[in-house]
Formats: structure tokens, sequence, C-alpha cells
């Protein structure tokens, strides 16, 4: 049997599944966040009505390939806010087929932890005939096995608000208050145009879907070009929600996006205020340390074989750009 996955759909436009388990890891029966009802984070129609879970410290593992930009966000919040002693990580190889990650770089192939070889172990055993795709990240029950939710958005919502008695001191205000109905403006665009218009480009099925999707990258590269030029961080003087889930996205351009999905109008190391931004980022703790980039480039040029098949991996680029000086601060 080909487990080969595929990607592209002759003579469409791609469409993301943003259908997810949306079972919510929360502090007690409803969130923390006052604004939750107003401004739902997670995937498709955010239903609010949905099983709960307790937090609980060491109940639960996050399961997130360092290769994957939706994953990277969760691995990133996780570092940024503290929690690496009380919610677990586990780390799938950057490669995987039709079926699942695994876990291939663990000793025996194994997650150490959960002792499954594949991601699709921990949605069977939740969902026997799951029927969509085995994403991360992934907060999986350790004592059952069972996937509790893959709702990648709501994941890194839901560490922030949720686990706050589990932060360390001094971590950064992810989600301001104040400045939140202007931040979900920018991460919904940010999210359409940029986080997913990069595989809009790079899965479209026809040359009218892929112009379309390149003059929307483009637009919204731009834009935040130009508003980088004024403040150190998307919204303002301080790291929030919104630079993680655009940083995941810029720190894959050059390496991966510009060529493999043929966004390539010019390099992010060509356009000022976005390059000095993302490595002001990279080399802040929390961000850097989180970026494999032998691993994001297998992961999509190994695992696309419908725009890579020969499964050649590129050497570069030179990465030693990402260590010098920003002049931003």
């Amino acid at each position: 049997m080909d487990h080969k996955p595929t990607y592209t759909e002759q003579g469409t436009s791609f469409e993301r599944d943003m259908s997810y388990l949306p079972d919510r890891v929360l502090a007690g029966t409803a969130s923390t966040d006052p604004l939750d009802d107003r401004f739902p984070s997670g995937s498709k129609d955010s239903p609010r009505d949905t099983p709960v879970w307790p937090v609980q410290p060491g109940r639960y593992r996050l399961v997130a390939a360092p290769a994957c930009p939706w994953a990277n966000r969760s691995i990133i919040v996780r570092e940024l806010l503290g929690l690496t002693d009380v919610i677990s990580l586990g780390t799938p190889g950057p490669t995987h087929d039709a079926r699942s990650w695994t876990f291939d770089l663990d000793e025996g192939g194994r997650d150490p932890v959960l002792g499954i070889e594949r991601l699709q172990e921990a949605y069977f055993a939740r969902e026997p005939d799951y029927p969509r795709g085995i994403t991360v990240p992934a907060i999986v029950e350790v004592s059952s096995g069972k996937v509790v939710t893959n709702d990648f958005p709501q994941i890194t919502h839901d560490l922030f608000f949720e686990w706050r008695e589990h932060h360390r001191d001094g971590g950064p205000d992810l989600w301001p208050s104040a400045l939140r109905e202007e931040m979900e403006g920018v991460m919904k665009r940010v999210f359409t145009e940029l986080n997913n218009g990069v595989y809009r480009c790079g899965f479209a099925g026809s040359q009218e879907a892929y112009n379309d999707a390149y003059a929307r990258l483009w637009a919204a590269m731009d834009w935040l070009e130009e508003r980088l030029a004024d403040r150190r961080y998307l919204m303002g003087a301080a790291i929030t929600e919104a630079d993680v889930r655009l940083f995941t996205t810029l720190v894959r351009f050059d390496a991966v996006y510009h060529g493999h999905f043929k966004c390539n109008r010019n390099k992010l190391t060509e356009m000022p205020h976005l390059w000095a931004y993302a490595r002001d980022l990279f080399q802040t703790p929390g961000f850097g340390e989180t970026v494999d980039f032998d691993q994001i480039k297998q992961h999509y040029y190994v695992v696309h074989t419908d725009i890579n098949p020969t499964g050649i991996v590129p050497q570069g680029p030179d990465e030693s750009g990402w260590r010098t000086p920003h002049g931003r601060g």
C-alpha cells in the first residue's frame, strides 16, 4: 500500500481542514479568559460547549514536532511561560507518511513516556476510527494514552490563560487585555494571509490559484514590513501571542517557503524591518532554541513528494545570519 501523503489537487486552490478535537484543558468549569466568548481562539467554529479536562501538572504530554510551524508555536509558548516542568514534551521526528508522525528519533523508535511508535496510536485510543489527519501539536493524557486536543490555536491560548498558577515568575503577558481587540485582528490577518498563505502558494493546484495566493501573501508581507518599521514587536513594546504566531512562519521562510513553496518575490533577508524583527525574536530565550533548521528542511522537502519528488534536501541557506546583531530594542 502506498502511504505517501499528497497535498495538491489539480485545478484547485488549497483549503486547510480546520476541524480539530475541540476539548479543552481548563483551570475550572469555564475559561479564565474574560473575553473567551467574544474572541474564540479555537479552530473552525470554535464551539464553546466542549468536553473539559482539568489542569493538573504531570497529567499531560505535549506532542509537538519541532519541524512543524503549528507545533513550534506550542513549544515556544511552553518555554516562554516556564511550563516545562508541568507539561512534558514529546518530539516526533521531521518526516512521516500519510498515516502518522513517528517517534523515530527516540530510542527504540518509541516515545519514552507514552510508549508509542506513531502518534496515530494516541488518536485511535481516543477515537478508533478517527477520520481526519494525525496532526501536531497534540495534548495527550499520559495515563490513558488518549489525545485530549489537537486544536493548535486553542492550545497556546489555554496554556496562557488556564495554566497561570504554574507560570514562571516574570513570564510575558502574551494576551494583553488592553490590546486584545487589535491583536485579534492582527493575528487573523497573519494566519489567513501569511501562516496559511505560504501553504496556499505551495499547494496550489492551478496557476490561477497560485497567482492569487502569491499576491495575497506579498500584500501581507509588505504590510508587516511597514508595521514593524516603527515598533519593536507586532503590538508594540512587548512580545505577545501575535509574535509567536508570526515567528514560526518567518523562521521557515528562506529555508523552505521561498523556494519549495514558490514564495520567491524576495527573501526575508531582503526585507530590513521584518528580517531584523525575526532575528530579534530568534535571539530571545524561548524562540531560537526551539528551531531546528535541519529538521524543518527534512520535513518539507522529504514529506511533500508531490512537490519535491526527488526528496533531495537543500544544503542552504546559511543560518549564521540569525545570530547577527538585530539593532532593535
